[in-house]
């Protein structure tokens, strides 16, 4: 297709975010707020729309974790609505004066947190995902680009209906949030091929759909893989603290990428303790896939497959393996995992700090469900995605984690001899 309208939108975003620089952090404080008061307004019209999109999802037979992503309720837009408050009331992220020092030439030199500029997000089924990006980017004074997914597209016009709003309020440009309103992927194609007006690229979403983005652009991109996430019982955990981690890492909303996909337990309690807790889930309706020695033990198991240990379900299944010691289960998470979050529930401090510090993660628990790994939950009022990359931002993003740094030199006229 012609490149010309995927230009043309990146270009608009491109002289948006020039634009968005120069404003104040009030300014864009007030959108924040304008946004969240059209949310509450416009709430009727919203979760019509996200019912027709549900009605339509389920005549297409998508799986339920889409589903429970696809969905919104009355308490979930206030939620949405309230995460967006917080995320105004944080202190701004532009402008931080990170290091400041004096050389002997008498010159000042700082370094000084600034917007990244044009960012591009691309996400599935949750809706809560448009204002949740629109919010932090205008709090970190990006422009942004954004496409959701076609099962999405009813919500996401009505939520961006209370974006557009809540921009033209404060008076900002209404190409400072863009909505890419097409279902065509090759449009989204063109859009990954203009490196030369978009800066960062963050697909929000599958693994097929974060490996296709890598494939097709140029731009940086920043990624979430997979959320193959572990929850170790050590020999020395409390065993009643143990069960409610465990059950509510697998069970409390299992379609989330925080949710348990691998229990690892210590040979030291693979016998009653282990079998009541498979119980307890299996009541719950969750499938068990497990080691030689948890079948043994829980004959309703499947034999869990190499597959398994690397899989992320998003559903009520869970793979169970009983390891000898602390150090194979940490072998286990370095080879299975997928650095997004692991825990291990033990009262031994030592064992826990050689978890923390061979466990490879964007996010380490001690003692507590994986389902903490959560920017809202972080302190940061809401996320752009989890990060398991190592460079510039890892696990939970926030606004802070949408901007760069530049030095700022100022002097009394210096000239170097």
């Amino acid at each position: 297709m012609s490149e010309q309208p995927a230009e043309a939108l990146a270009r608009r975003a491109r002289q948006a975010a020039r634009e968005l620089a120069l404003v104040s952090a009030d300014q864009r404080h007030r959108a924040i707020a304008a946004i969240a008061a059209a949310l509450r307004a416009a709430s009727a019209d919203i979760l019509a729309a996200n019912a027709a999109d549900l009605a339509a999802a389920r005549r297409e037979g998508l799986a339920p974790a889409m589903i429970d992503r696809l969905t919104l309720t009355p308490q979930g837009l206030e939620a949405m609505a309230h995460s967006l408050d917080e995320i105004r009331d944080q202190s701004d992220p532009v402008g931080e004066i990170i290091s400041r020092s004096v050389r002997p030439s008498g010159l000042v030199v700082e370094r000084v947190r600034v917007p990244i500029g044009v960012v591009f997000i691309i996400f599935e089924s949750r809706p809560n995902v448009i204002t949740d990006a629109a919010a932090l980017c205008l709090k970190s004074a990006n422009a942004s680009i954004l496409r959701g997914g076609k099962e999405a597209l009813g919500s996401n016009r009505a939520l961006y209906a209370a974006i557009r709003s809540g921009l033209a309020t404060a008076g900002l440009s209404p190409d400072t949030v863009q909505l890419v309103d097409t279902t065509d992927y090759a449009f989204v194609e063109a859009l990954l091929r203009q490196d030369r007006w978009i800066d960062l690229v963050i697909p929000r979403g599958g693994e097929r759909l974060i490996r296709a983005v890598v494939e097709h652009t140029a731009i940086p991109v920043i990624k979430h893989y997979k959320g193959v996430c572990h929850v170790y019982i050590d020999e020395f955990a409390d065993l009643d603290q143990a069960v409610e981690i465990a059950l509510n890492a697998k069970c409390q909303r299992p379609a989330t990428c925080n949710a348990m996909e691998t229990l690892l337990v210590h040979r030291a309690h693979a016998g009653p303790f282990l079998k009541a807790l498979l119980e307890r889930f299996a009541a719950r309706g969750v499938e068990i896939r497990g080691c030689p020695r948890v079948q043994a033990l829980f004959p309703a198991a499947k034999p869990a497959t190499e597959d398994d240990w690397a899989a992320e379900y998003l559903d009520l299944i869970l793979a169970v393996r009983v390891t000898d010691n602390l150090e194979e289960a940490i072998d286990h998470i370095a080879r299975y995992g997928s650095n997004h979050t692991d825990a291990i529930v033990t009262q031994d401090a030592e064992r826990a700090e050689m978890f923390i510090r061979a466990v490879d993660s964007s996010s380490v628990m001690v003692n507590a469900s994986t389902r903490f790994a959560d920017g809202g939950l972080y302190g940061l009022g809401a996320e752009v995605g989890i990060s398991t990359d190592k460079l510039h931002a890892r696990g939970p993003m926030g606004a802070a984690d949408l901007t760069t740094y530049k030095y700022v030199v100022r002097g009394s006229g210096q000239i170097r001899s």
